[in-house]
């Protein structure tokens, strides 16, 4: 027990030291990322406390003790037992099953550059290739490692790999995407709180893989536009 409690006091020490926080969203694209694991985890835990309350019940109830010698009913084929416990799973899953098909359909890597007003939203052409990330904008500026986003504007990023297979990943602001060779996919990040965040490549691509960081910086379009003027 000393070794269990050990092992997880460690473990808690080696967790506090990741800064990259999943569950912080700043993003439309990553609020709906996070209700989709909240919602999951709840559902989940609705599930495992019935289970352990049933348990419970039925552990105390026949437990062995003087003057219970109760023997439990047989059952053979309950017709109205074998109904519930086959709709309440399907009605969960079909709970669980809605929100996480819109979601993951309107993220898609290729349902991204399909809809909206390609004037009104910021299109970025992001190279993968080992060991670093390229940034090129509309308008021919590039930058390696620094990533500039306006933040009241839609983005659209088209992800390219020189080399390897490659993940873009910026926790607080969308979920990960592959960035495969020979094959662009997108990805859409909607109204972007202001902020720095950190991003990295989230698929292990050879030896100097860590060494795959890049820096997100979020500013008002304001500042975007003249940054992009410097």
């Amino acid at each position: 027990m000393k070794q269990i409690i050990y092992l997880f006091s460690l473990m808690g020490v080696f967790l506090s030291g990741c800064h990259i926080r999943v569950l912080n969203p700043k993003s439309d694209t990553a609020e709906a990322q996070s209700f989709l694991i909240y919602f999951s985890f709840g559902i989940m835990i609705l599930v495992l406390l019935t289970v352990f309350f049933l348990l419970s019940r039925l552990v105390r109830k026949y437990r062995n003790r003087t003057g219970n010698h109760q023997a439990l009913k047989h059952e053979k084929g309950n017709k109205k037992l074998e109904i519930v416990w086959t709709i309440i799973p399907v009605l969960l899953l079909t709970i669980l099953a809605i929100p996480t098909v819109i979601v993951t359909y309107n993220q898609s890597p290729n349902q991204a550059d399909q809809s909206g007003d390609r004037r009104e939203e910021v299109h970025i052409n992001v190279t993968a290739e080992q060991y670093q990330w390229t940034f090129i904008y509309e308008n021919g500026k590039t930058t390696s490692g620094e990533l500039y986003l306006p933040s009241d504007k839609t983005i659209v990023l088209h992800l390219r790999s020189k080399d390897v297979i490659h993940s873009f990943w910026v926790p607080s602001i969308g979920g990960k995407v592959d960035v495969l060779p020979h094959k662009e996919n997108t990805m859409k990040l909607e109204n972007i709180e202001s902020g720095v965040y950190q991003g990295k490549c989230a698929e292990f691509c050879g030896t100097n893989h860590t060494d795959m960081r890049f820096t997100t910086r979020v500013i008002s379009s304001k500042q975007f536009l003249d940054w992009l003027d410097e």
